[in-house]
């Protein structure tokens, strides 16, 4: 079983393993332990000596000029809670709530926050139980950090709020800690504050987001592969010296993916005489569209890698200093997550675009909609407008939330990232992304079978092969809507991704 170190570096891997649900452990080590001990102790001197330190003997936000009598400061810790976890909303699904748990159980263990190894052991003890705290998922704005969530999040240390048991029911969260065995934890000073303090919740839904896009990067090569072959188009465009002459590193990628999706191709013969001069720009421009989005999801994933192993508490412990900064600020990973919706959009939008040229028989030479019996029959007719619906929703989604900024807090905190929205906007479009390649796989096996005696190049050959084996080529019209549920399943599994590199071999995201 895959093990995560808490407040050790995570690789892109292990941040994948955990993203994608896979079973892992987590685990505190002894260096961690000592370091969190280390500045435990500082935040008690501070105590002792009596120095006003935000959020430790001080109020929170706006509140923070007001001092916090000693006996007042536990309640203080469980009076953040209680009052932040004020979300509304659906809840934010399983996978992501439990990133989010791992995630600040390891800024905790980075030992910046001066909280006690036994917090970070209760937290561990429940992501090991299976259950996961009820998040809902909007009322972040991604400045202190992602606090309504992250409230939600932390609730359950005190026996409140409530709990989702692993078959999906929620669950008062002291009735949950009963069954599990796990008594609630009574907070000390700055406790409650470190729970909250930080973007976890809008880096958790970013990763989970990642996890599917690394699979939708491959998957649009893929399927833009099947494409090409069921047009009949050129190969020419996907030459290495093509992409040579100007690097950009994406679209070196997808080149070569389609280089290895299209080997060995009789598609490519059969048009060598051909009398068109060049394909539409969805076509020969695959490596250049489905590059530049390949760049932004990069950027992405190495953003959210740094961000998961930061300390972003708020103030931060360093040695014997106690220090109020801004690494809560969402903004490093909101600028990001909005590039990588803005790639989700260009896939989306020159997947669709090859779709409406495989339909229009004037510009595949085909029968009209792919229609068995035009006329009679529609084909495909509305999969290409259902296709068009979705790239235009995430037209739409790919307006930035990092744009938009609304003061809090009575203007004490005055500028915030919206990195929650941005992060929510993203998961969208991944949905909408895996239902437009649906379509263009559907659309693109069906063209195929106009010439399916020329076999395609092997990776694009394959990805035929999966999706026949679950829906069968249109011979008359029929109910669609199982067959573009099933092409999903099959996206969202990367079934197609797989059945391609299995074929032609690796394929780079």
């Amino acid at each position: 079983m895959h093990t995560l170190h808490l407040g050790e570096d995570w690789s892109a891997d292990d941040l994948l393993v955990l993203a994608s649900g896979q079973e892992l452990r987590l685990r505190l080590g002894a260096e961690a332990r000592k370091r969190m001990r280390a500045s435990r102790r500082t935040v008690e001197e501070v105590l002792a000596a009596g120095r006003p330190v935000y959020g430790v003997n001080t109020g929170f936000g706006a509140l923070a000029r007001e001092r916090i009598g000693d006996a007042d400061r536990e309640e203080l810790q469980r009076n953040l809670l209680r009052s932040h976890a004020c979300g509304v909303g659906e809840d934010l699904p399983a996978p992501v709530v439990r990133t989010a748990l791992a995630l600040r159980a390891h800024s905790l263990a980075r030992g910046f926050s001066g909280v006690r190894p036994e917090l970070v052991e209760w937290l561990v003890a429940l992501f090991d139980s299976g259950w996961l705290p009820r998040v809902p998922a909007q009322g972040s704005v991604g400045a202190c950090g992602d606090l309504a969530p992250l409230a939600h999040l932390a609730l359950p240390v005190l026996g409140e709020g409530e709990l989702v048991s692993p078959d999906g029911k929620v669950v008062p969260a002291a009735r949950a800690l009963r069954r599990i065995g796990l008594a609630p934890l009574a907070l000390q000073a700055k406790e409650g504050l470190a729970l909250i303090n930080g973007v976890q919740v809008s880096t958790a839904l970013g990763l989970v987001a990642w996890a599917g896009l690394r699979n939708l990067s491959v998957t649009a090569d893929v399927a833009g592969a099947l494409s090409v072959e069921a047009l009949m188009g050129s190969h020419r465009p996907f030459r290495a010296d093509v992409v040579r002459v100007r690097p950009h590193p994406g679209a070196k990628a997808a080149a070569a993916n389609l280089r290895a999706l299209l080997r060995g191709s009789r598609v490519a013969r059969a048009h060598a005489d051909c009398d068109r001069v060049q394909d539409p720009y969805s076509f020969r421009c695959i490596p250049q569209v489905h590059g530049a989005a390949k760049d932004a999801v990069a950027v992405l994933g190495a953003a959210l890698v740094l961000e998961a192993n930061s300390a972003t508490d708020n103030p931060l412990v360093f040695g014997g200093d106690v220090v109020s900064a801004g690494n809560f600020h969402g903004q490093p990973v909101a600028m990001p997550l909005d590039a990588a919706a803005n790639a989700v959009c260009a896939w989306g939008n020159v997947s669709e675009r090859r779709i409406s040229t495989l339909v229009h028989p004037a510009m595949s030479g085909l029968p009209a909609f792919l229609a068995p019996r035009p006329g009679v029959d529609s084909g495909f007719m509305i999969p290409q407008v259902v296709a068009a619906a979705l790239a235009s929703e995430n037209k739409r989604l790919a307006a930035p939330a990092s744009a938009d900024t609304i003061p809090t807090s009575a203007d004490q905190e005055d500028h915030v990232s919206m990195a929650a929205e941005a992060a929510r906007k993203l998961g969208r479009g991944v949905v909408n992304l895996e239902r437009i390649l649906a379509v263009e796989f559907l659309v693109a096996a069906q063209a195929r079978e106009a010439h399916a005696e020329l076999r395609a190049g092997a990776g694009a050959e394959a990805a035929y092969a999966v999706l026949r084996d679950e829906v069968s080529a249109l011979t008359r019209d029929r109910y669609l809507a199982p067959d573009l549920d099933a092409a999903v399943i099959l996206v969202r599994d990367g079934a197609f991704a797989a059945a391609a590199e299995a074929a032609c071999g690796r394929l780079r995201p």
